[in-house]
């Protein structure tokens, strides 16, 4: 599998694509916020300050992803954010803090809005041909995270960072 390209970082956290992901971009795409420390298992782990740059970069990265996505074409009308790392288990392994992004277009078909995301195991077959975000994907999604970070409601002095 090849490395997903870093789409933003800030001191704690990254935002790349999936490369396999559980939504097509066509249907609004995937994205995910991770830790940088993996030993961190869950959002109940990490200090409070850390905690605030998560909400903050989540905000950001939706509002970005959803502007970014329809301006690539996909009818994006929300986000959907979920927290969860139960897979790590079946490979007796523990989880890492990692928030999923999921933009939810009005026309999706593989995951048809407005139902919540079905996850099933990767082993089922369900995901295969799920195309991830392209190169454009990515670099629009950039330009509006230099944008959107910008905002009054944005700024680090806003947050106490």
């Amino acid at each position: 599998m090849k490395t997903a390209p870093l789409i933003y970082e800030t001191e704690n956290f990254t935002v790349k694509p999936y490369d396999e992901p559980f939504l097509p971009r066509t249907d609004g795409g995937h994205l995910k916020i991770a830790v940088k420390d993996t030993s961190i298992t869950d959002r109940t782990k990490i200090e409070p300050k850390v905690a605030i740059e998560l909400i903050r970069l989540t905000m950001i990265v939706g509002e970005a992803f959803e502007t970014a996505m329809n301006n690539r074409g996909i009818p994006v009308i929300k986000i959907n954010y979920q927290d969860m790392g139960n897979w790590a288990y079946k490979k007796g392994e523990l989880p890492y803090l990692h928030i999923h992004v999921f933009g939810r277009a009005k026309n999706a078909v593989k995951q048809p809005w407005p139902e919540s995301m079905y996850l099933p195991d990767r082993g089922t077959g369900f995901y295969e041909g799920f195309e991830p975000l392209n190169e454009g994907d990515v670099e629009e999604i950039k330009k509006q995270i230099s944008i959107i970070e910008k905002k009054g409601k944005y700024q680090k002095s806003k947050w106490g960072l």
